[in-house]
């Protein structure tokens, strides 16, 4: 499922706070990461699984082994000058590629300034990086001995859709789905994106890098369940 917009006509404030989310990932990623060629600054910042249930920030080659314990790859890990748990936050503002950042600018702008107009600036702030959190733990939780770097917004947004499709179920969709473009409710195009990530985190095993799926799907549950609460007071 691939979205091309939504209906705004109800929109009655601009949503700054959604515009500078995007801004602030797409500077991180040109000035610092380099547009991903920046190990250094990726790596450092990056949040680790094995390095937060430790507490221990993980520096040099680290090999990943398969089910047997035999090494098939090696990752070069940097140290960060800030205590590993800061990686909650900027991991979220990181990303791997340019497709990897165009499809989470993309989502994020669709979807997110609807949630910003409902809930106000601070409320959506505080929505958006709390769902970050959530992803990222439950990522954590899945695969806590993991040396894989972990990056993107994504766990986030997924947070911001499932807040929509809760909110917004029947609002209109422009999307591209299996090849056509056509026009779907917002419980359709959402639901056909949560679906394919719950398939493919279930066909996916642990350990293995790629997109990290559990992640997505921990963000998409943080929002469901947290949104009423963000909207308390707010009329929906």
């Amino acid at each position: 499922m691939f979205p091309i917009g939504d209906d705004n006509s109800d929109r009655t404030i601009t949503p700054i706070v959604n515009y500078a989310f995007i801004g602030i990932n797409v500077l991180v990623f040109v000035l610092l990461q380099g547009l991903g060629g920046n190990d250094a600054f990726s790596y450092a910042f990056s949040l680790v699984p094995r390095e937060i249930t430790s507490g221990v920030d993980l520096q040099g080659l680290i090999g990943l082994q398969d089910g047997t314990g035999r090494v098939v790859a090696e990752i070069q890990h940097y140290s960060t000058p800030l205590p590993v748990y800061f990686n909650f936050l900027s991991s979220m503002f990181m990303h791997g590629s340019i497709m990897h950042i165009f499809g989470n600018m993309l989502f994020l702008f669709i979807f997110g300034d609807n949630l910003e107009n409902l809930l106000g600036h601070i409320r959506f702030a505080a929505f958006y990086i709390v769902c970050g959190f959530a992803a990222a733990l439950a990522q954590i939780v899945m695969d806590s001995d993991s040396v894989i770097p972990m990056l993107g917004a994504s766990g986030a947004i997924s947070g911001v859709l499932g807040g929509y499709v809760l909110l917004f179920p029947q609002r209109q969709v422009r999307a591209l789905i299996f090849n056509f473009l056509t026009t779907v409710p917002a419980f359709v195009a959402i639901g056909i994106w949560i679906v394919y990530q719950l398939v493919l985190g279930y066909l996916t095993p642990s350990g293995t890098g790629g997109v990290a799926y559990a992640a997505h799907i921990g963000g998409f549950v943080a929002g469901v369940v947290l949104i009423k609460i963000f909207a308390l007071g707010r009329r929906v």
